[in-house]
């Protein structure tokens, strides 16, 4: 699914700016535990995702990598495995969930800079929740840094230029990352979020500027 007939684009850089912080908890370390007992098997491809992806893994939990066509959005069987995961989608974030993936970018991997510009993106809201992760890793949105922490639950602006690097040597990062359609619940949450939290790193946004043969760290 690569657009949401009858959904309405959103102005994220209004209503997100580049990256936000919204007013939730989760239990950080359940859900680490939840996705470590995930059998290895299940890891080691890109989930369908292409581009600038090519550097990281994904699992999908609910519908398909884009580039796969106009697929339903449905559930994957491996959600079945991740109840907390599951709870956190369907409880915790109070909207519609569309995909929803966990992606996991290695030591030293980045996801250079680009925009999500189908319309399905364009009428979304992504929600990041990190399951792994350390002070090195940075996310660029609209030209500044954020650090996300385990048991915070963070709202990207996905239409916006964005990028990741994981500078650590020797430590992935995984997140949860879900599409919602806006609902009023999550719209209040988005209002009431913490903001101006980004940073200036003049070394990340330039690493994360031009994007590296493959291959390289």
């Amino acid at each position: 699914m690569l657009d949401i007939p009858g959904a309405s684009y959103l102005d994220k850089d209004s209503l997100v700016g580049g990256c936000v912080r919204l007013p939730l908890q989760i239990d950080g370390l359940r859900l680490l535990e939840e996705v470590a007992h995930l059998p290895p098997s299940l890891w080691g491809t890109s989930g369908g995702r292409v581009g600038v992806h090519d550097r990281s893994e994904a699992i999908f939990l609910r519908g398909f990598a884009p580039a796969e066509g106009e697929l339903p959005v449905e559930e994957r069987p491996v959600l079945e495995r991740l109840p907390y995961a599951r709870f956190i989608i369907e409880q915790v974030i109070p909207a519609p969930p569309m995909r929803c993936l966990l992606a996991r970018l290695p030591a030293g991997g980045v996801i250079a800079c680009h925009v999500d510009r189908a319309p399905y993106f364009g009428k979304t809201l992504r929600i990041h929740v990190p399951v792994e992760t350390n002070e090195s890793v940075f996310m660029v949105s609209r030209g500044l840094c954020y650090s996300m922490r385990t048991g915070e639950v963070w709202l990207l602006n996905n239409s916006a230029d964005h990028a990741v690097w994981n500078t650590h040597p020797s430590l992935s990062r995984t997140h949860l990352i879900c599409d919602f359609l806006p609902s009023p619940a999550l719209l209040d949450l988005l209002a009431h979020a913490e903001r101006h939290l980004g940073f200036q790193r003049a070394d990340v946004l330039e690493r994360t500027r031009t994007r590296l043969p493959a291959g390289a760290a």
